[in-house]
């Protein structure tokens, strides 16, 4: 079969690989859908040449890795010892692209990618992941998608939607606060839906004129550009009575943004960091203790998480899909990744069958 896979530099290619066979405790997904997500660039832009994935924090490679950590698909293939309440032959499936001991409270939970053992793999970075016809993983790292929802809407919520979903339930959103959402890409503009459909106020900032009319399209009910603005904090808190939001997610890693998604939030707001990477300075008894502010990180999202997103976006007829500007067939990998690059359009997708 053939893979994507990050030689860094913004450069990529086609592989050859084998076609993958299931082990004990195994299955093969053929995968439908697997998303561009915004993390991915880290990857694609990273300097080439061994070890790259090590500087980054998830652990050293050996061998050309297939990119693609949003895999979803149909189980094809299954290992021995996998039970048939767990995977089977046919099997619609999301995948939670990180494998941990399997047995640590962290593990038991859903949460492998706090492993108490540390991580082992991450799918699509450290192992081979869902930009290929195949993909071979743990049949315990399976979330069954609903009948209702595609396999594209799958790939989103297998990371993207899906850590979204995870920041919000952490900020304890509820239908009378304001959220402001800090970045339009994929997490952000996904925030951004499930948060207006939450029944929630929701503020959009982005500095790309074209995500803001996308957060428009999907709730926002007010679009800031921070470019194109001088006083940020001050057009929040004058949309919020003058006492801030209620709640702010940073999906950007912009530390301008991630200071004033703490600053924007009122006395006894929360504000959530989701983008990877960079830093933050903060003036901590302004902007946290003395306003009582929360402050919390959020990292993905459990297969227990993901499974609840996923029924949440069935049962409410979410169109998780309208997240996809551009679907793309696997020979088109470079065209793709070189325009989702320039982070002014919306989320893209790989069909390895197309």
């Amino acid at each position: 079969m053939k893979g994507v896979v990050f030689t860094g530099d913004r450069k990529l290619e086609l592989m050859d690989f084998p076609d993958p066979t299931p082990g004990p405790g195994e299955v093969v997904l053929e995968i439908r859908a697997s998303g561009m997500c915004g993390s991915d660039l880290k990857f694609y832009r990273a300097p080439g040449g061994p070890g790259r994935t090590a500087a980054l924090g998830l652990g050293a490679t050996s061998g050309p890795i297939i990119a693609g950590h949003e895999p979803c698909g149909v189980v094809v293939a299954v290992g021995q010892g996998v039970a048939s309440n767990q995977a089977w032959i046919g099997m619609r499936a999301m995948q939670h692209h990180y494998r941990g001991c399997g047995v640590c409270p962290h593990c038991n939970t859903g949460w492998m990618q706090l492993c108490v053992e540390g991580v082992k793999e991450v799918y699509g970075v450290t192992g081979h992941g869902g930009h290929a016809r195949y993909l071979k993983c743990p049949a315990r790292t399976l979330v069954e998608l609903p009948e209702e929802l595609s396999f594209e809407t799958g790939a989103a919520i297998s990371c993207g939607t899906g850590t979204a979903w995870g920041a919000l339930q952490r900020l304890g959103l509820t239908g009378d606060q304001t959220i402001a959402v800090f970045g339009q890409g994929p997490v952000g503009l996904s925030a951004t839906l499930l948060a207006a459909r939450m029944g929630a106020r929701v503020i959009a900032l982005d500095t790309s004129p074209e995500r803001l009319e996308r957060a428009k399209e999907f709730g926002a009910d007010l679009l800031i550009n921070p470019a194109e603005t001088n006083d940020v904090l001050g057009a929040i808190k004058a949309a919020t009575h003058g006492l801030g939001a209620h709640a702010s997610i940073d999906a950007s890693s912009n530390p301008l943004a991630r200071r004033q998604a703490v600053q924007c939030v009122r006395t006894w707001g929360k504000a959530c960091f989701v983008g990877e990477g960079g830093d933050v300075t903060l003036d901590v008894s302004p902007d946290l203790l003395r306003r009582q502010v929360t402050l919390i990180g959020s990292w993905t999202f459990s297969t227990v998480g993901q499974l609840e997103c996923a029924r949440y976006v069935a049962e409410r007829n979410i169109p998780v899909d309208r997240l996809f500007t551009h679907r793309w067939r696997l020979d088109q990998a470079e065209e793709a990744y070189r325009l989702f690059d320039q982070q002014t359009t919306g989320k893209g997708v790989i069909l390895p069958a197309a």
